[in-house]
């Protein structure tokens, strides 16, 4: 038996215009939203052809549950240090770290908790942190430790410096971190 959906064949320019202006998005961010260019947002509005492909789906959604754009927008670094813990392409946790404080701030954009940086724990405390900094780099009793410090020009072990250098990549894994200072 073969299924139906109700899903709309095609959507149109008024369409988009009209849930882009009810979410409050530029073109732009409406682009980078959906993951399209701007252009392809720009000649979706300001032509007269049905609109067809994932995009209807993702409208339908969207006219459903708008607040779905607020779950997937980053908010605001407030913090000298943001770290961004990926499984492959997928961004599973956001960390802001303010250092002279000692305060760590983790918000998690996955469910599954083998894939967030601290599992369970929301509220990591910056020794927790550290620990993670450290899971993510070789250990501090490895062999020619002082070698690799060396090859990285750094001066002395530090987890975050080696990260900076290595993107918290290791062998066996496929997690990685990027830092915004």
């Amino acid at each position: 038996m073969k299924k139906e959906y109700i899903t709309p064949k095609y959507t149109d320019s008024e369409e988009i215009k009209r849930l882009r202006d009810k979410l409050g998005l530029t073109q732009k961010d409406f682009a980078a939203f959906v993951g399209v260019s701007k252009a392809t947002v720009e000649r979706w509005e300001s032509g007269d052809d049905k609109i067809t492909g994932p995009i209807v789906l993702l409208m339908e959604i969207l006219k459903r549950d708008p607040q779905i754009e607020l779950e997937y927008t980053i908010p605001e670094k407030k913090t000298p240090i943001r770290l961004k813990y990926y499984y492959r392409d997928m961004l599973c946790t956001v960390i802001d770290v303010d250092e002279v404080r000692q305060k760590v701030y983790a918000i998690n954009y996955t469910d599954n908790l083998l894939y967030r940086a601290f599992g369970r724990n929301e509220k990591p405390s910056f020794e927790e942190y550290e620990e993670f900094l450290e899971s993510r780099c070789f250990p501090r009793s490895r062999d020619k430790m002082k070698l690799m410090i060396k090859e990285f020009d750094i001066p002395f072990y530090d987890p975050f410096l080696i990260i900076e250098k290595t993107e918290g990549r290791l062998e066996e894994d496929e997690f990685w971190i990027k830092i915004e200072r």
